[in-house]
């Protein structure tokens, strides 16, 4: 599709994308510049999908006008229209040109104890929240409503700058904001529906209900309706637009609060008290500003946790940690204690049954035989892969190979939205870079194929790997044998049609499993593909996020594949899934593993057994 920008014809290069929502494609314009572009009814996402053309015809119709009427002297940190992309006659609007943002995290990010854990601090949450509260109170200032308030509209440059986007769905003049995300959306808006479709604008109160979601969830890594209703009575039970409806939240008797999220205890009770009073009790207000700047985090010298209390909530005032015992047993499972750091493990990963593993301490990250592989802090922006002795570290697009007693080699690599492209096993490295998918070799650098520029992501296992992109109308995948040159292409996979958010793969044997989270609709759901290596799908699944099933429990929850099978951690244990015509699923429970894992841990597989990775502690399981 052609399109005109200020008298200059702009063709779309896929290889340009910077991202992928529900209702639009992002492309890099230059010179610090971004083009959002909407999806036509035609769109590929929205092939066999009425709906979803019906809704993309009345936006467009609706930013005929909209966008023409779009306010002025809104906070600097919000990403507005600069100038609008037209047809070639310049009458109807297609898309916007805006300001690029380099270097981004979105708010979400935020929520995740996986990247909390290695180093965005509590405090730099609350930096970030101040500040998005200083310009939410200067778009109200302006008359304008954010009406759709989510964390994936709000992205995070710098150490704490927090940008508005999508700011053509706005509610301002006449113009209503018609969109929302199911997880911030005010249920005083319903009315006495029974549904999760509103019946009341957005308005200035509920953007702040949105943002006091956003405040808890990057404070306590849990958002108000998380964790699981385990009602006594069975008549009691409540889907998730139940517990909205019936303001059942993790402050209730009866919600199992999730393991890998910071206790409650955390925050002072003031900060508390307010949350109960907004989730449960429907108070509707300005988030008060003191509260957040406030706020005093320590870390606990015992047990890591970050706290704004006099003395931690979760150990005794001056407790020593306790050691751990070697072995303990409960029913079917055997849990053997690995080791254990003051520190926080960062990655590990397995080589041909041996576990291998990098964490930081002492102001270094130091790999499982103590030595310092790189000094500095925790820094969340860096993406690991270990390979024998050689630990690999990437960001933005550039991977450093760090040996001992070498110099460190560098090597450039594509970096699909901020992610570097690049993978290790025990056998190659691989990276994407240039148009071309490539290992190292014998003789130097191999090319084993090519692949769409700037938009790959890869993931690589013992026997094969597998990519995919994802840019503007294009989609594909690959996988290819990790000892040879070329790759299979073509695959197809059940694409998702809404924003990717997040993408993981893990491989045994001759089947991958791919996991795609998806945010469409205003809901976010997790997608399963097992792939085998000849890219061929055995199986596929969905599942709406935070349904309580182990493919809806958190992302980057545990999950090892063990020849045909898949075991995932979740918070009650652990579920065995496997492909069974053409469906993936649970089909044995281990409930006796419930006090070793939890559904932010990792899972490997090694000779040993399964190994668990959690905080602060590897651990190795066995089962009878």
């Amino acid at each position: 599709m052609d399109l005109w920008l200020e008298g200059k014809k702009v063709r779309l290069n896929p290889a340009k994308a910077l991202g992928k929502g529900g209702e639009a494609d992002v492309f890099d314009l230059g010179k610090g510049r971004a083009l959002k572009v909407f999806k036509q009814p035609e769109h590929p996402d929205y092939t066999g999908l009425a709906v979803e053309q019906a809704a993309a015809r009345a936006r467009l119709d609706e930013h005929q006008r909209k966008l023409r009427a779009f306010p002025t002297g809104l906070p600097g940190r919000v990403v507005t229209p600069q100038a609008l992309a037209t047809d070639s006659t310049g009458q109807r609007v297609l898309g916007y040109a805006m300001r690029k943002l380099d270097g981004v995290e979105s708010l979400r990010r935020f929520g995740e104890p996986t990247f909390r854990r290695v180093g965005a601090t509590s405090a730099r949450a609350v930096e970030v929240l101040c500040g998005l509260h200083r310009t939410l109170a200067g778009v109200h200032a302006s008359g304008v409503v954010v009406g759709d308030f989510n964390d994936l509209n709000v992205l995070v440059t710098g150490h704490a700058d927090a940008h508005l986007i999508d700011a053509d769905s706005f509610q301002f003049g006449g113009f209503l904001c018609s969109v929302f995300t199911e997880r911030f959306l005010d249920p005083v808006r319903l009315g006495g529906a029974t549904s999760l479709i509103p019946t009341r604008p957005a308005s200035e109160a509920s953007d702040w209900y949105g943002f006091t979601v956003a405040a808890m969830q990057s404070l306590l890594c849990v958002g108000p309706h998380g964790g699981v209703y385990r009602a006594k009575s069975p008549a009691a039970r409540a889907t998730a637009a139940g517990r909205l409806l019936q303001r059942i939240t993790v402050f209730h008797p009866e919600v199992q609060y999730p393991k890998p999220a910071l206790p409650l205890r955390t925050l002072p009770d003031d900060v508390l008290h307010h949350l109960h009073r907004v989730f449960v009790e429907d108070l509707r207000c300005v988030f008060p500003l003191p509260l957040l700047e406030g706020l005093r985090f320590t870390a606990c010298a015992s047990c890591g946790v970050e706290h704004a209390r006099s003395a931690c909530p979760t150990c005794q005032p001056h407790a020593v940690a306790a050691s751990t015992p070697v072995t303990s047993t409960r029913g079917q499972v055997t849990a053997t204690h690995l080791f254990s750091t003051r520190g926080v493990l960062v990655h590990a990963s397995v080589e041909e049954g041996v576990p291998r593993w990098l964490y930081h301490a002492d102001g270094a990250y130091r790999r499982e035989d103590g030595r310092v592989a790189l000094r500095g802090p925790l820094d969340p922006s860096l993406r690991w892969s270990l390979q024998g002795d050689a630990t690999l570290v990437g960001r933005d697009g550039v991977v450093a190979v760090l040996v001992p007693e070498r110099a460190p080699e560098r090597l450039s690599v594509d970096a699909p939205e901020g992610r570097p492209a690049f993978a290790a096993n025990a056998r190659h490295r691989y990276w994407a870079v240039g148009g071309g998918l490539w290992r190292d070799g014998a003789h130097g650098q191999e090319r084993i194929g090519d692949v769409l520029e700037g938009q790959t992501r890869l993931f690589v296992g013992p026997r094969f790997g597998l990519g995919f992109h994802r840019a503007g109308g294009l989609r594909g995948a690959f996988v290819f044998d990790v000892e040879r040159l070329g790759l299979r292409d073509g695959l197809v996979l059940p694409w998702p049609s809404g924003q990717l958010v997040d993408a993981d793969c893990v491989f045994d044997g001759a089947l991958a499993w791919l996991f795609l989270a998806e945010e469409a609709a205003g809901r976010t759901r997790h997608h399963c593909v097992a792939v085998g290596s000849d890219g061929v799908v055995r199986a596929s699944g969905v599942a709406e996020a935070g349904d309580g099933s182990w493919l809806g429990g958190a992302f980057r929850s545990g999950r090892c594949a063990v020849g045909e099978a898949l075991f995932c951690a979740t918070d009650a244990g652990l579920t065995r899934v496997e492909p069974r015509q053409g469906r993936l699923e649970a089909v044995r429970e281990f409930p006796d593993a419930e006090p070793f894992v939890d559904s932010g841990c990792q899972l490997l597989l090694t000779r040993q057994g399964l190994l668990v990775v959690g905080r602060q502690d590897l651990t190795t399981l066995r089962m009878a």
